[in-house]
């Protein structure tokens, strides 16, 4: 009898229509791969979770993105329910959200992020609290929702207050030059390390999730000490968080720097994006993991972590 998955999408984060598209595609590979799927469009209505969920499916595949899916609190429902879940469990799923934690964790075991603090955003607003150019993140977003840079001659952070809904807290880190990197962990290794290149000042969310916004160099042409030192660092991290399943992790690189000195590591994602154009399934396929063959396997190793 086929095993009955259950893809949990939609949500009600910022990047709710990505997760929908994530949740579209992973529920037509894990049919296309032989399960019996549903999916369920999750809301902050718990109770009508638990009914969909109800009888209990053999998998939940989590295809949430941000707020609610990537940083415990669904991870948290279904370990209480006892139904397996691919991706990451509560804990890694909570340290990689919050930015700061995941930076000073990392630290321990000699993974170098750019220099950089948490502010009140009041703060930040009002003054420069440390030299332009500086990034100002907020401290559990992902898909780069809310980041801007403040660049040499701003005033201010370009923020308009109306739009702002991601807390009182930011983290304000020194802006990076150089190229966009990025790099799967599927278990136990590395996949390979993409360069994004795009005419955006940062891998934003439009240059993320719009077809044609940006361009995918993999394997990325890097020296060999930059190249291994990304595939070692993001296999690192996704160990050290505790995370399972997929990975992602981004980094930036500063070329004019000598040897690695210029490599730092940005974020790491533990619910990476399932579009068409999505960067964990694009190295996956490029290692000889079909999308379908990936979706099994995520689907096959899912497992309550308590």
């Amino acid at each position: 009898m086929a095993k009955q998955v259950a893809v949990l999408m939609g949500g009600w984060s910022a990047e709710r229509e990505v997760s929908l598209v994530s949740g579209a595609a992973a529920a037509d590979a894990l049919r296309e791969g032989g399960f019996e799927v549903t999916t369920i469009d999750v809301d902050h209505d718990l109770g009508r979770l638990i009914d969909a969920l109800t009888p209990a499916p053999d998998v939940a595949f989590n295809a949430l993105h941000g707020r609610g899916g990537e940083d415990g609190v669904i991870q948290g429902v279904l370990e209480h329910l006892r139904i397996p879940y691919t991706h990451s469990g509560v804990a890694a799923s909570s340290i990689a959200m919050n930015k700061p934690l995941t930076k000073r964790l990392l630290s321990t075991v000699g993974i170098r992020s750019p220099e950089g603090a948490v502010h009140c955003f009041a703060d930040v607003l009002s003054r420069h609290v440390i030299e332009p150019p500086y990034v100002v993140k907020p401290v559990d977003e992902g898909s780069s929702v809310g980041v801007t840079i403040v660049r040499k001659g701003d005033n201010r952070p370009r923020v308009d207050l109306a739009d702002w809904h991601f807390g009182t807290q930011v983290l304000v880190e020194t802006y990076i030059p150089g190229r966009e990197l990025t790099v799967g962990v599927m278990g136990d290794r590395a996949l390979t390390v993409t360069e994004i290149q795009h005419s955006h000042g940062f891998f934003d969310y439009e240059a993320k999730y719009v077809s044609g916004q940006a361009r995918h160099i993999l394997p990325a042409e890097l020296p060999k000490p930059i190249f291994d030192a990304c595939m070692d660092q993001a296999l690192t991290a996704h160990q050290t968080l505790g995370c399972s399943g997929i990975s992602r992790s981004d980094f930036r690189y500063d070329d004019g720097q000598p040897g690695i000195d210029g490599l730092h590591f940005l974020e790491i994602n533990t619910q990476p994006g399932f579009t068409s154009i999505s960067l964990v399934p694009e190295q996956a396929d490029h290692v000889g993991v079909s999308f379908v063959e990936l979706c099994r396997w995520l689907a096959e190793g899912a497992t309550c972590h308590a």
